[in-house]
């Protein structure tokens, strides 16, 4: 990152905007710190180093904006801007990130991140950044604009014919035996299905009820068996 230039965001008689910086890497987050403080209109009021650090100073500090790492110990960035922008609406994030792949991007878009920029972007993007998202504003570097335009340009792929799933199992039962037959353990089926443990294993009981199979082995072939889940090189019909 360079300081570039310039793209003020104090106008007349309009105070700096208030910035938290979050990056797990102590040399990247001096780095940028050190950097926000060479750029007109910005001030620098905290610095944090994973995302549970990102939501304690969001709520000590009440900053305009934070300026958000991905991969982080402890709580990712995602997480941590989805809890600041329940917690604290206020604040805007900007996402700050060597990672532009899809799998990072929407994600942190659907968390309620404003703003997306990658680790080569230069002072001005940034300022440029801030000033958007605290106008109302998309603050999405051109590359990633492009991104999201050729993702929004895809067509949308047909979607399946929906089968009664078999023995009276219900939606949500006949997922959570597909999530069986890929592998999934119970606390991963919850997190995929964003529902309690708990609630995990009452499903299986009631779909191990009404199917009257005895173990997650028969619940793999029973899923294949009813095209409720994929087998390795096989496509469900």
């Amino acid at each position: 990152m360079n300081a570039g230039g310039t793209h003020p965001v104090a106008g007349a008689g309009r105070p700096p905007a208030r910035v938290v910086v979050v990056d797990d890497q102590t040399v990247v987050r001096e780095g940028i710190v050190m950097l926000l403080g060479l750029l007109p209109g910005i001030e620098v009021v905290g610095a944090g180093g994973d995302g549970e650090q990102a939501v304690s100073l969001v709520a000590e500090l009440d900053p305009d904006v934070v300026l958000m790492d991905l991969r982080m110990p402890r709580c990712d960035g995602v997480e941590a801007t989805r809890r600041i922008r329940a917690e604290h609406p206020r604040t805007q994030v900007v996402i700050l990130t060597t990672y532009a792949d899809d799998e990072s991007l929407f994600p942190a878009l659907e968390a309620g991140a404003r703003g997306y920029l990658t680790k080569d972007a230069g002072g001005d993007e940034i300022v440029r950044a801030v000033t958007d998202v605290l106008c109302g504003d998309a603050g999405l570097s051109p590359r990633i604009q492009r991104r999201l335009l050729e993702r929004l340009s895809q067509p949308e792929p047909a979607a399946p014919v929906a089968k009664e799933p078999p023995d009276g199992l219900t939606a949500r039962e006949a997922e959570v035996l597909g999530l069986i037959a890929d592998g999934l353990s119970n606390q991963e089926i919850a997190r995929s299905l964003r529902v309690s443990t708990a609630t995990v294993k009452t499903h299986i009981n009631n779909l191990f009820a009404k199917t009257g199979l005895k173990d997650r082995a028969q619940a793999v072939r029973y899923a294949y068996r009813h095209g409720l889940a994929r087998p390795p090189g096989a496509s469900i019909t």
